[in-house]
């Protein structure tokens, strides 16, 4: 398993970090959000998804990659 953390800009409540888990969860990553420290933690297989494809699913839900 490959971890990352992603900055994440534009978080602002419990919607935002159930929308990026779901969305993450939709293409088999574990996210973990810390809205505070507007910080997502990944865990992903490396040889089924890649980082690119996490970034654009957070961004497809509205957030920007710092």
């Amino acid at each position: 398993m490959t971890t990352e953390v992603l900055h994440v800009e534009g978080m602002s409540c419990g919607h935002c970090v159930n929308s990026i888990q779901q969305a993450l969860a939709d293409i088999g990553v574990n996210g973990e959000v810390d809205l505070a420290g507007k910080k997502v933690k990944v865990e992903y297989d490396s040889s089924k998804q890649s980082l690119d494809k996490i970034k654009e699913t957070i961004e497809e839900q509205g957030y920007d990659i710092a």
